[in-house]
């Protein structure tokens, strides 16, 4: 039976861009290793270089997202992504290396990210595992009535991950990028790049995580509930979109409109509160986020609060 089918996030990673995020991870990690060495000079040197392959690696991607995944929000981050990718590794190897904290952190990123991305195995685990509980969430609230957990109906494709709504015909699967690896990859590598205790890091990553992983589960549940009953279908703004996203069938439209506006527009306030929430038990997140809004503004930005001495005083010299 042919299927309407939806992924909830669609998403595949082109091979050169897989290739080459492999490459830029061992740039990064080489520019780490050779600051743990106390070579400065070619630490600085490498992650430069690192920065301009990742200017490289956004800028293959900005016609995927424009054109093919049709996310106006990702592509406006991917498009701001490119010149500050250029910026931050002119700074560097103008010897800001400061920024090598921030620099060490987009390698512990990639490490956690790839390996998922890259196995079969991982990836399908995890895809099955947020489907699943996706499906639990779904019957738990009552709103899946009906609804019935499949099997994806891709050829040769043996994964649990789809939705079918017998009663508009509409279907949503789980796909990889709607597993929140993504975030958790950026929170994980930025609270372990940090210079903090290892039972702050440890409460910061499970605190970061566990508010991912919650979020994303219920951003799941919205999407293929209203896609699957075509919530948005027929209302006033189901023209707009489709002028917007450049589709021809109306039954897109409650997708589009639950993930590409909604979901995606929430996330980003989503991530940036999660982060200034974590940063109640590692302070030295902001620090990361005080070099970096620095350098992009031109201008000294404080995110943190003064430290005072016991007695209220000024901080001792």
């Amino acid at each position: 039976m042919a299927l309407p089918l939806q992924s909830l996030t669609e998403f595949s990673v082109l091979p050169y861009t897989d290739m080459l995020a492999w490459i830029v991870m061992a740039v990064f990690v080489g520019g780490v290793i050779a600051d743990r060495r106390g070579e400065r000079a070619l630490a600085l040197k490498l992650t430069a270089a690192a920065w301009g392959l990742f200017a490289i690696f956004w800028f293959l991607l900005i016609h995927h997202f424009a054109l093919i995944h049709r996310s106006a929000v990702q592509t406006v981050l991917i498009v701001i992504a490119v010149p500050a990718c250029l910026y931050v590794g002119w700074r560097v190897l103008n010897g800001r290396d400061s920024l090598l904290t921030l620099s060490r952190a987009i390698a512990f990123m990639t490490i956690i990210y790839l390996p998922f991305q890259t196995s079969a195995f991982a990836r399908t685990m995890l895809i099955e595992t947020v489907a699943f509980q996706t499906s639990f969430v779904i019957d738990a609230l009552g709103i899946g009535d009906g609804i019935q957990f499949i099997q994806d109906p891709a050829p040769d494709s043996t994964v649990m991950n789809t939705f079918w709504f017998p009663e508009t015909g509409q279907a949503s699967r789980i796909v990889f990028a709607c597993t929140g690896i993504e975030a958790m990859a950026i929170f994980g590598g930025l609270i372990a790049a940090v210079d903090a205790s290892r039972r702050k890091k440890a409460i910061g990553i499970v605190v970061s995580i566990a508010i991912i992983w919650v979020l994303n589960i219920g951003r799941n549940v919205f999407i293929a509930v209203a896609n699957g009953y075509q919530w948005f279908a027929g209302s006033w703004i189901e023209g707009p979109v489709m002028f917007l996203f450049g589709i021809s069938e109306p039954a897109r439209v409650s997708f589009f409109v639950a993930d590409r506006v909604i979901s995606q527009g929430l996330a980003v306030f989503a991530l940036v509160g999660i982060a200034f929430f974590v940063s109640r038990w590692v302070p030295e997140l902001l620090d990361i986020g005080e070099e970096l809004l620095s350098v992009l503004l031109g201008r000294d930005v404080t995110l943190r609060e003064p430290e005072t001495a016991p007695d209220g005083g000024e901080p001792e010299s």
